[in-house]
């Protein structure tokens, strides 16, 4: 009886969040409030407050769905020391995380979420510096692979990893914008692929 409470516990969670992916899309963060989550979510307000105690905590459920895959694929993908192109990883890297959003709607509406519908500031204030440290540590993973790539010899001779992997870094948060509000498909989620290919491409020696 108490693990099917646990696991009725889990799913419950699971569906609120769910909910306030739902309401957030329409209503934007700062104008969402938690009844109108319960109500998505078929559940009381109480409830949500039992699994929740607000909603930035909330919001930070939501992101970690998208953002602790990100870390695992980062790991898999950039950090394994006996591969032989390290820049290749760097692309594949990219180019799996534009396929990740193309594939799935509901990362998709979490990406649109945090980049279009949330206004960072008052409380929200402190998420955005969690999302800056978030991305600090997405940038210092990229520096340890453009680092491999110098020894290696596949980059130009003028090129410093510390700069490239600002440049990457800057590179894909702009395109990940720009791809997120392309809601239509028609300036550069079709070209996504083929800019990042070009953006490594101009890193090899």
């Amino acid at each position: 009886m108490a693990r099917r409470t646990k696991e009725d516990a889990g799913l419950t969670r699971e569906r609120i969040i769910c909910a306030a992916r739902e309401v957030f899309l329409v209503r934007g963060v700062s104008r969402a409030t938690m009844q109108q989550i319960a109500a998505q979510a078929g559940v009381t307000r109480g409830a949500v407050y039992w699994h929740f105690d607000n909603k930035i905590d909330l919001f930070d459920a939501m992101r970690a769905q998208v953002f602790l895959p990100l870390i695992d694929r980062m790991d898999e993908t950039l950090l394994i020391e006996s591969y032989e192109d390290p820049l290749a990883r760097i692309e594949d890297f990219l180019c799996t995380t534009i396929q990740m959003l193309d594939d799935s709607v509901e990362t998709r509406q979490i990406y649109e979420i945090m980049m279009i519908k949330c206004e960072y500031v008052e409380e929200f204030a402190t998420v955005l510096q969690q999302i800056l440290l978030s991305c600090s540590g997405i940038a210092e993973k990229l520096q340890l692979v453009y680092e491999r790539a110098k020894v290696q010899g596949q980059l130009h001779a003028t090129h410093d990893p510390v700069q490239l992997t600002m440049d990457t870094h800057l590179f894909f948060i702009g395109l990940l914008h720009m791809w997120v509000k392309d809601t239509e498909g028609t300036y550069f989620r079709h070209r996504a692929i083929d800019l990042i290919k070009t953006h490594m491409r101009l890193r090899r020696n």
